[in-house]
C-alpha cells in the first residue's frame, strides 16, 4: 500500500523537481554577456543614458517651448516613428500620453509632414528613419532631398514608365 502511494507520488514530485530547475538552466545566459557592455577596442561603453540626456538637452536648446521638453521630444519622435512604420494603435496611445503631458499636437503633424516629404527610406539602414525624424522635429520646414524632389514617385513607391 505504501509503495503503490510512492509509486503515485514519485512521478508528480519527480516532475516538479525537473520544472523547477529549468529556469535555472534558461537563465544561465552567455558566459560572454560582460563582454557585450565593451566595444571593439575593449574600453567600456559610454553609459547610454547620458548621451540620450545630452541629446535632449540640445533639442530643448534649438527648439524653445514646449516641442522643445524632454518629455514632448522623447514622446513624440516615438509618435512619428511609429506612424511611419505603420504602427497606428502604438502610435495613437503615445499620442494620448503626448497630449496628456500637454506637448503641441500640430509639431506632431508638422514633423512627420517633414518625414513624408523627404520620401523612402532604406529599410536596409533603420537608423535613417530616427535620424531623419531628429532632422525634422527639430525643424520641420526642412526641404525634400533633391533626390526626392527630382523623382516625386519615390514617396509613393511608384514611378512613371
Amino acid at each position: 500500500m505504501v509503495l503503490r502511494v510512492l509509486r503515485k507520488l514519485a512521478v508528480p514530485v519527480l516532475a516538479m523537481a525537473l520544472c523547477s530547475s529549468m529556469p535555472a538552466f534558461a537563465q544561465s545566459g552567455d558566459p560572454k554577456a560582460g563582454d557585450k557592455a565593451r566595444n571593439q577596442t575593449g574600453e567600456p561603453q559610454k553609459d547610454n543614458a547620458a548621451r540620450k540626456a545630452a541629446e535632449l538637452a540640445d533639442v530643448a536648446a534649438r527648439l524653445p517651448g514646449p516641442a522643445g521638453q524632454p518629455e514632448c521630444v522623447w514622446l513624440g519622435r516615438r509618435v512619428v516613428n511609429l506612424l511611419w512604420r505603420d504602427d497606428l494603435d502604438t502610435a495613437f496611445r503615445h499620442l494620448d500620453l503626448y497630449d496628456r503631458f500637454g506637448c503641441p499636437g500640430g509639431h506632431i503633424q508638422a514633423t512627420f509632414r517633414c518625414v513624408v516629404r523627404q520620401g523612402q527610406l532604406d529599410p536596409k539602414a533603420p537608423e535613417s528613419l530616427a535620424a531623419r525624424v531628429h532632422a525634422c522635429w527639430i525643424d520641420p520646414a526642412i526641404e525634400a532631398t533633391p533626390a526626392a524632389a527630382a523623382n516625386p514617385g519615390a514617396a509613393t513607391g511608384t514611378t512613371a514608365q
